[in-house]
């Protein structure tokens, strides 16, 4: 019997040289569309409460995904733990959180602080791989939190809803370094549409109930639906899968 798959592990990509032109083109494309999802995020919160802005996020983003064949590839069972924790720690728990904290700090710094993602996951790679990242690679890392404390100051100086807020988003960020470790290997085997069909399902499950039951008082206006399927095919579906493609890479 095969031995099974540590929970929380992650592998070296598959691509050992310099970015090139279709790896700067992934990262463009998930810049534009994430940094449009949270306006989109701050506009669906102006009818829905933020667990339902989270349920119906994961909800578009799964319905995107469902149209693609290759979405729907068998996943071996070993693997379901992997897949079960990635809905948890890459959809379910980072999608509310941003949601909950767009309630206390503006939209333009919440999503400064989600580009902080890539630094916590070459954070948690160094630490699961047990071996620390290039001298340019640690200045680069050293400048990029600095910058998120510097965008961060101004809401920290303000009142204590203001830096709830903040907190809600480092823990976010957290989350999605974990998670970008854990799919590495998952999107290696079996490519990056099925695991994450896989755990927008999962992720699904785990908001529906409390997602469902906040839209019963929401006020379903137009512009905050049309937001909140933005969100949902670009933000949750296409932007990562482009996202999961490079960090496979």
């Amino acid at each position: 019997m095969a031995p099974r798959p540590a929970l929380i592990s992650t592998s070296e990509g598959t691509s050992f040289g310099a970015f090139g032109p279709s790896e700067w083109g992934l990262v463009l494309f998930c810049s534009v569309v994430w940094g449009a999802s949270f306006l989109f995020i701050a506009e669906a919160l102006e009818a829905f409460p933020p667990i339902s802005v989270a349920f119906l996020r994961i909800l578009f983003g799964f319905a995107t995904l469902s149209f693609f064949r290759s979405s729907r590839l068998k996943i071996d069972r070993a693997d379901l733990p992997r897949i079960v924790l990635l809905g948890f720690l890459l959809m379910a728990l980072p999608f509310s959180l941003y949601a909950f904290a767009e309630q206390h700090v503006a939209s333009a710094v919440a999503g400064m602080i989600n580009g902080g993602f890539s630094l916590t996951s070459a954070v948690i790679a160094t630490i699961l791989l047990r071996r620390l990242p290039g001298r340019v690679q640690r200045i680069g890392l050293l400048v990029g939190f600095l910058g998120i404390v510097l965008v961060s100051l101004p809401a920290l100086g303000q009142e204590g809803s203001a830096r709830w807020g903040i907190f809600l988003a480092f823990l976010a960020i957290w989350s999605y370094g974990i998670a970008q470790n854990l799919v590495i290997p998952l999107q290696q085997k079996y490519g990056s549409y099925p695991i994450l069909w896989a755990s927008l399902l999962v992720a699904l499950v785990l908001t529906a109930p409390l997602g469902v039951a906040g839209l019963v008082d929401s006020s379903f206006s137009g512009r905050a639906v049309l937001a909140a399927v933005a969100l949902g095919v670009g933000g949750t579906g296409l932007a990562f899968i482009a996202s999961t493609n490079l960090a496979g890479r």
